[in-house]
């Protein structure tokens, strides 16, 4: 077999379904479902302990306003956790090292915390857009950078993220090797 160190990145099909769909949805089995039960069994427990961690540590830097965040960013430290996890499986690649799987999760949580901002604070957010003590005949142009490079930020992020991880799992193989 003559396969290079990219094969480890290529998505594990059978019978034409790519593994990473099972993968991905097979984690969700191991969280309980939600009922009036009073009595719990230790695996629950367990679960419902690790998940008001997590959202404890969530919290504590955000006011009481940010606390209507918790849901989503404790859902996706979860998600982000499981999916790095399964990447340790044999056999199997780890999905955050692809594009796509980090343009989907950056793009839409960049845009909320832009357009919140935008709502909540305008004048402080647009005041980012233009540094202290800039000269007058600079302003229009520096407005029309500063937009560019927050337009942009959500790419180059994903981008460089993308680049690290799969940087890190190429050293591993050539060191493997």
């Amino acid at each position: 077999m003559n396969l290079s160190f990219f094969d480890q990145f290529t998505s594990p099909y059978l019978l034409g379904i790519p593994l990473i769909l099972l993968s991905v949805l097979f984690p969700a089995l191991l969280f309980p479902t939600p009922n009036n039960r009073w009595v719990t069994n230790r695996l629950s427990t367990l679960q419902l302990w690790l998940l008001n961690l997590i959202t404890k540590q969530l919290m504590i830097p955000l006011n009481k306003k940010g606390h209507k965040w918790a849901l989503i960013l404790t859902s996706l430290m979860i998600l982000l956790l499981t999916i790095n996890l399964l990447g340790l499986l044999p056999y199997t690649f780890t999905p955050t090292t692809q594009l796509p799987m980090n343009m989907a999760l950056a793009f839409p949580l960049w845009l909320a915390t832009l357009l919140t901002g935008l709502r909540n604070q305008p004048t402080t957010s647009l005041g980012h857009l233009l540094p202290e003590g800039t000269p007058t005949p600079l302003i229009p142009a520096l407005i029309m950078i500063e937009t560019a490079s927050l337009l942009i930020r959500p790419l180059a992020l994903g981008v460089r993220l993308t680049a690290n991880l799969t940087a890190g799992h190429l050293l591993i193989q050539l060191i493997s090797t």
